[in-house]
């Protein structure tokens, strides 16, 4: 009798910690999103933060760490955390990025192309399954407000209706 409630309590904990972490975004670095990206199409979103930046920890908290936000993301995006003041290497189409800044808060080359040399912490980028720039969005966002950037992207609504139409229309279901 007790082997069998040694099992369910193991068939149990398993079963808890897939969903746990079904209810966490996975990040990729940003060259495994793009190689997934290659074998199997996704957009890619970006989260560019500093160590720094407080209202990056609060969405890092706040939204990111909110179930229903890190199972869209998981369902729809390959997810990239670029901390915008990384010393490393990066390569991405045939470029070499680096951070050539001097001081403590230079940002990454890679971040000051991705946000158009508009810094701007926490930011969030979108990038289609053609490795093309969709665009960036800069700011605190919480769950709510993230939804309708997320599904705009995510469900191609940007390839016919226009950002101000779609946001107009939009019913949000995360809490």
């Amino acid at each position: 009798m007790s082997r069998y409630i040694i099992i369910f309590a193991v068939a149990l904990f398993v079963q808890t910690a897939n969903a746990n972490q079904n209810d966490r975004i996975k990040w990729y670095s940003f060259e495994e999103a793009v190689e997934l990206s290659m074998q199997n199409p996704r957009k890619i979103m970006i989260d560019i933060y500093t160590d720094w930046c407080g209202f990056c920890k609060r969405m890092e908290a706040e939204t990111f760490n909110n179930p229903q936000v890190a199972r869209y993301i998981n369902d729809n995006f390959y997810a990239v955390k670029l901390n915008s003041e990384t010393r490393d290497t990066i390569y991405f189409q045939g470029h070499r990025f680096v951070n050539e800044g001097e001081g403590r808060r230079s940002p990454h080359q890679l971040s000051i192309a991705l946000l158009n040399g508009q810094m701007s912490y926490p930011s969030v980028v979108y990038i289609n399954e053609d490795l093309e720039l969709l665009t960036a969005v800069p700011g605190f966002m919480r769950p709510a407000d993230i939804e309708p950037i997320l599904r705009y992207f995510a469900e191609d609504h940007y390839l016919n209706t226009s950002w101000e139409d779609f946001r107009e229309n939009f019913s949000g279901r995360f809490r």
